[in-house]
């Protein structure tokens, strides 16, 4: 089976007076599309705004950088607009059909990476924003007479409700210019948005890495999107456990800082991907496929999204592993290796974690 797995950055797609819209393309990356997958960051510059939009995914937004950012939404059937503040580390879940707008401000640029399903996209693997407002706005697109009728105004008034907003996508609020902002004790801001950079993690080995997985368990909103993530921070050398899903799930890794080594082995043997990754890149692990990475000399840190919201993952080098579960008779036999050499391997593997140097 070919499957081209390379690693690939996003490539530039808009830009704006307020920012820059970034994604993958199902073209250059036809896996995406095979799975249904997609992905996109968001580059907003101070006082920039991306105008209420709603999108034909479910997706989550991860903060990469920046604690200025403002997220207004919408949810379908929900007449009701919530705002919550995003910094650093933030995930936040956008709803299939959510209506969404976003604003820097804060005084360095604001970076949010989105990853999700396009099950219900119009172009599988990519995906298409529908903006309310603006030079591609919806209400633009109909004629005066319609708008003047849906809102019972004059032709007069219902040109300036369509057309006073000439800007696209990402525009560059004026410092007169306020928008909501979310109060610090808003409990919405608890039940919408999960700081995974600094929870707890699952699984931590002292001076070599880390492992946090948000499911809905932990973050029920998280179902509504119907993905989990994971936060991985590998120290410089350090492993992590070869691991696959085993709910025909299908997971993306975005390289967020440093740099290392990724391996995938898959059907029947076969290593299917074995290169260097850095930050920027996406990787995207087809179901059951077995993946490890290896980070470099500054270590690496990576963010995965899995297209369930409730994840099963086995692992093959860890205590809890399967390879850990087996008994002695059974890896000697499989392994075709004497008995010294299984007890050996099983007293190496029950002293395993997750994390590895």
């Amino acid at each position: 089976m070919d499957m081209d797995l390379k690693p690939r950055s996003a490539e530039k797609i808009f830009e704006g007076e307020g920012g820059e819209y970034y994604s993958w393309s199902s073209k250059e990356f036809p896996l995406l599309s095979e799975s249904k997958v997609g992905g996109g960051h968001l580059v907003l510059r101070p006082r920039g705004f991306a105008l209420p939009h709603y999108a034909d995914c479910a997706k989550i937004g991860y903060v990469l950088q920046g604690n200025g950012g403002v997220v207004g939404m919408v949810f379908p059937n929900e007449k009701k607009e919530v705002v919550v503040k995003l910094r650093k580390g933030d995930i936040i879940p956008v709803p299939l059909g959510g209506l969404s707008w976003w604003f820097n401000d804060g005084h360095s640029e604001l970076i949010i990476l989105f990853l999700g399903k396009t099950n219900d996209a119009h172009i599988p693997g990519e995906f298409t924003y529908f903006l309310q407002t603006g030079g591609r706005g919806i209400l633009a697109g109909f004629s005066n007479d319609f708008i003047s009728r849906a809102y019972d105004l004059t032709k007069d008034e219902a040109h300036t409700l369509a057309n006073s907003q000439d800007g696209v996508m990402i525009i560059t609020l004026p410092k007169e210019k306020t928008l909501p902002t979310p109060q610090k004790t808003d409990q919405d801001s608890e039940k919408l948005v999960y700081n995974i950079d600094a929870a707890c993690p699952d699984h931590k080995v002292k001076n070599i890495g880390s492992w946090t997985t948000v499911t809905e368990t932990k973050f029920p909103f998280i179902g509504k999107v119907g993905l989990s993530t994971n936060h991985i921070e590998l120290k410089a050398d350090s492993m992590s456990s070869p691991i696959y899903t085993t709910d025909s799930t299908t997971q993306m890794i975005y390289v967020v800082k440093g740099d290392g080594k990724i391996q995938i082995v898959g059907i029947n043997g076969e290593r299917v991907l074995d290169t260097e990754v850095k930050v920027g890149h996406l990787v995207l692990v087809p179901r059951f496929f077995v993946v490890a990475l290896l980070a470099g000399g500054e270590g690496i840190e990576c963010l995965s999204v899995v297209t369930s919201s409730e994840p099963v993952f086995e692992d093959i080098a860890s205590n809890e592993s399967t390879m850990a579960a087996l008994s002695p008779a059974v890896l000697q036999a499989s392994l075709n290796v004497t008995a010294d050499f299984t007890k050996l391997f099983t007293s190496k593997i029950h002293k395993s974690s997750y994390i590895l140097r």
